[in-house]
């Protein structure tokens, strides 16, 4: 899984590609970690993201209770297979996804 982050203005977007599982969710906490600090916006490009696992939803949970302590957080451009595991797990209805 590649991982790019941009902050700008207390925002930070963070564009993942290829698989988020088991193998690569500790490598995207570790970087939500070290880079969320206090940005009020948080933004998650799921463009290029493949799969998501259990481990990879865990992670984005988290990352959704520290946000809704200090702003927001937003996924985009969840593709089809993705939004069917958020759908079936529930996330749907924790997540703010465009």
């Amino acid at each position: 899984m590649t991982i790019n982050t941009t902050n700008e203005n207390g925002t930070l977007l963070v564009t993942l590609a290829g698989r988020l599982d088991t193998t690569t969710a500790p490598q995207l906490e570790a970087e939500l970690k070290k880079s969320i600090g206090s940005n009020k916006m948080l933004t998650l490009d799921f463009a290029e993201l493949e799969y998501i696992s259990s481990a990879g939803l865990r992670v984005i949970l988290a990352a959704q209770k520290v946000m809704n302590k200090q702003g927001e957080m937003v996924i985009k451009n969840v593709n089809e297979t993705i939004m069917e595991i958020f759908e079936v797990t529930g996330f749907v209805d924790i997540l703010t996804i465009e």
